[in-house]
């Protein structure tokens, strides 16, 4: 599900003054929000001033790096240095290993830096204490290194026949250069709170070829001229503000009134009715998600901002900057399923687990996934009774479907009946599976389950209901799998 990019995690803190732990956690959410806007600034003197047709790929690469690494030194300090010894110690794999076990080895490296950070700032600097999450930064870090990997892999050890289509397009035909390689994990772009992307995009946004830059122009059935196009960012940037400010306004105004942990309170899970309580978490849950909205749509926009994230164009003509968009916020939030929900929730780290195990498991790569993104995601108890927890809402939406679905499809208005419950359904679903991604805590998280029996009901559902006799589609069947885990 969701990622802790901005460090803001569930606090159960006893040992120290609620005053002091309360000024930890504003200040460095302060940081977090003044060194985005410093790059969303950032973003557009580099796009005027240090434009392609201005200046060099190797200037472009350097100042991006910089900037990235003083952003990173502002906001986690020496922490910061975890960025440099992930990214050296995986450089170092790719350049000296074989390329035939590169990709591997790079994977291991990079994946176990990682889990030994989170295992140290978890268990080491408190349990479930506010300390500073510099292992947010290193999870894009580690997507970034990994998909790179094993790019070079396919572009320098594979025939063409040998790869899919995006395999193809990603490829990477020779190693990157140092300065390329830190530019692509470290630019101030990406540093705090991502997005991933491939490292193909990338070059090209610096090289100045991400846009649909040749034309032709035709006159009187000849072509004739080539004229260069590039698209303003300025309506998405300033869209995607205005998402920003109004998830922030939501976010300050209602998440401390309505905390999460309240649904396992004692007084008020004894006193309050079964509907209340599932009204109550619902809310609760939409009251935190635009933290995450906020985090991300800055993000994409400070992308943006700097040229970066064009995708093409609409039907209409306009440009379309949604290249590495990590999430649409109104299809989250009127999703009629598990897996559409689960579709348009950080997307860039679903194509990341797509590309490097999903697609390249030999044995179970199901199974391989999930745990992949268990791992990445950290190592809180809470995250993976999150995921055990999705693989069986997963299979018991997927039974639902195949056998009451049908019986709705008569008329326009057993369809809306049909969508309407489906929403509501789906919405107590995300709400059930995540808590324990949000409490972390064993306990808590046991509690919440022993109070909201939903558990018993996946098991019945997935008892009661007869397993389909004819198989999907292999590709909807792999593109189904894969995107139910994050």
């Amino acid at each position: 599900m969701g990622q802790t990019l901005t460090g803001m995690k569930p606090i159960e803190w006893t040992l120290r003054p609620a005053f002091l732990l309360s000024f930890v956690h504003l200040s460095m959410q302060v940081n977090f929000v003044a060194c985005q806007l410093f790059a969303l600034l950032m973003a557009v003197w580099f796009r005027i001033y240090l434009h392609p047709d201005k200046t060099s790929p190797f200037i472009r690469h350097f100042v991006a790096t910089l900037l990235g690494f003083y952003l990173a030194l502002f906001c986690f300090g020496w922490y910061s240095l975890h960025f440099l010894v992930q990214s050296g110690l995986s450089y170092g794999v790719m350049i000296f290993a074989s390329l035939e076990h590169m990709h591997k080895y790079c994977f291991i490296v990079t994946l176990g830096y990682l889990i030994c950070c989170q295992i140290t700032r978890v268990y080491v600097f408190d349990y479930g204490m506010y300390s500073a999450d510099f292992t947010g930064p290193m999870m894009v870090i580690t997507q970034k290194i990994t998909s790179m990997a094993f790019e070079i892999h396919d572009g320098m050890t594979k025939r063409e026949v040998q790869l899919t289509s995006s395999q193809k397009y990603l490829a990477i035909s020779r190693m990157p250069s140092l300065l390329e390689y830190l530019s692509y994990n470290c630019n101030f772009m990406g540093i705090l709170a991502g997005p991933t992307c491939s490292y193909k995009e990338y070059t090209a946004f610096i090289e100045g070829t991400s846009y649909q830059q040749l034309q032709l122009k035709n006159v009187d059935g000849k072509d004739v001229k080539l004229i260069k196009t590039e698209p303003s960012p300025k309506n998405a940037v300033i869209s995607k503000l205005c998402t920003c400010a109004i998830c922030l306004v939501i976010y300050l105004s209602l998440y401390k009134l309505l905390p999460v942990d309240y649904s396992i309170n004692d007084s008020f899970v004894s006193s309050a009715p079964f509907y209340l309580q599932v009204t109550y978490l619902y809310l609760a849950m939409l009251a935190l998600r635009p933290k995450y909205y906020f985090v991300w749509t800055l993000a994409d926009a400070i992308n943006n901002a700097a040229g970066f994230g064009f995708n093409g164009y609409n039907k209409d003509g306009s440009p379309r900057w949604d290249l590495i968009s990590n999430l649409r916020i109104l299809d989250i939030e009127f999703a009629t399923s598990f897996k559409l929900f689960l579709d348009n929730w950080n997307i860039q780290t679903a194509h990341w687990l797509k590309r490097v195990c999903y697609e390249r498991c030999p044995v179970n790569p199901t199974a391989a996934t999930f745990l992949l993104s268990a791992m990445w995601h950290g190592v809180y108890p809470g995250y993976y009774l999150t995921f055990v927890t999705g693989i069986g809402m997963t299979m018991a939406a997927r039974a639902v479907r195949h056998n009451i679905r049908p019986y709705f499809l008569a008329s326009d208005l057993s369809k809306f009946i049909y969508d309407v419950l489906t929403w509501v359904c789906t919405q107590v679903a995300i709400c059930y599976t995540v808590v324990p991604f949000v409490l972390l805590a064993v306990g808590p998280s046991l509690k919440f389950y022993r109070y909201v029996l939903i558990h018993h009901l996946i098991l019945i559902i997935l008892l009661t209901s007869p397993v389909s006799t004819k198989p999907a589609p292999l590709n909807e069947c792999r593109q189904h799998r894969y995107s139910l885990w994050f």
